[in-house]
Formats: structure tokens, C-alpha cells, sequence
């Protein structure tokens, strides 16, 4: 990439991002930081903080409690059978909070609107919003917090309004 391509490569990968629903991104080379985020309140990750660690990483010992990618909270048989089905859009270890210590996006009998934040799905320190895609409350978190999940596992049922 020459020179004269880095605006038109930098632009492109500000769409994708704006695009992809990842909360943060974080690119650091010898001659290249760049640091994006959607919130507002992020600061910018100080030039001392190594990049293994992030603020938003939860603590080490969350994830030898968690509990295998195969053993829902819920059993699928007490599931309304009109319950809709949120599910992982990737594999990665599954967040109900924000960051360590903040409360959970949702809980059960939350009111969710289509497009409202439900947990993050962290893969290689990249973190991706999983967003609701109907209206309703939340009847179950099938997963527990800190656990692996593949993508397509279930997340969370919700019952319509």
C-alpha cells in the first residue's frame, strides 16, 4: 500500500467498523497505533498497558468456573414453544456485562426492543455485541457468564409481548 492509499484504506476500514457491531478495536504496530471505539466514554488505551490485558477482559478466574459450551442453564423442554431463540454469531467466550464488575446488560424478565445490546462474544481480545432480534422479555440466559460458546449456541430465549 502506498501513500496515497492509506486514506481510502483507513476510510474503508472505519465503514467496516462502524458496520460490524464490535465495540472496540485496538491496532498497534512499531510505526501505527489506532485505537476505535463506539463508546463515548472510552479512554484511549495508554501506551504502558499491554494489549493481553484490556480493561474489558474479565478476570482470569471467571473462566475455569464456567461451564462447558454444551450445558445450557435451561433445559431446552421448559422453553415456551414459541420462545424466540438468540444465538451466538461466532464462537468465543460469552459476557453478560460489560466490563468486570459492571451490571449485566439483561436479565431475566428484562423488556428488550429489537436491536438492544444482550451480551458480547469476545474472540483474539475483539469483542461483537450480540443485539435482540424481536421485542420481548427475557425468559432465560442459557448460558453461563464466562463460558465458551460455538457459534449458532443458544444464548438467550425470549418470550414475545
Amino acid at each position: 500500500m502506498n501513500g496515497h492509499d492509506f486514506p481510502d484504506a483507513l476510510k474503508q476500514l472505519l465503514d467496516e467498523f462502524s458496520r460490524s457491531g464490535i465495540r472496540e478495536l485496538h491496532i498497534r504496530k512499531p510505526d501505527f497505533e489506532l485505537y476505535l471505539s463506539t463508546e463515548a466514554s472510552a479512554a484511549r488505551p495508554q501506551a504502558a498497558t499491554p494489549v493481553a490485558a484490556p480493561v474489558s477482559a474479565p478476570p482470569a478466574q471467571s473462566a475455569p468456573a464456567a461451564k462447558p459450551a454444551s450445558a445450557p442453564l435451561t433445559p431446552a423442554s421448559s422453553l415456551p414453544a414459541d420462545a424466540v431463540i438468540i444465538k451466538a454469531p461466532n464462537l468465543g467466550t460469552f459476557y453478560r456485562a460489560p466490563k468486570p464488575g459492571a451490571a449485566n446488560y439483561v436479565e431475566v424478565g428484562s423488556q428488550v426492543q429489537v436491536g438492544d445490546e444482550l451480551c458480547l462474544i469476545e474472540v483474539m481480545k475483539l469483542f461483537t455485541a450480540v443485539r435482540a432480534s424481536a421485542s420481548g422479555t427475557v425468559h432465560a440466559v442459557l448460558v453461563e457468564d464466562g463460558a465458551m460458546v460455538e457459534g449458532g449456541q443458544p444464548l438467550f430465549a425470549l418470550v414475545r409481548d
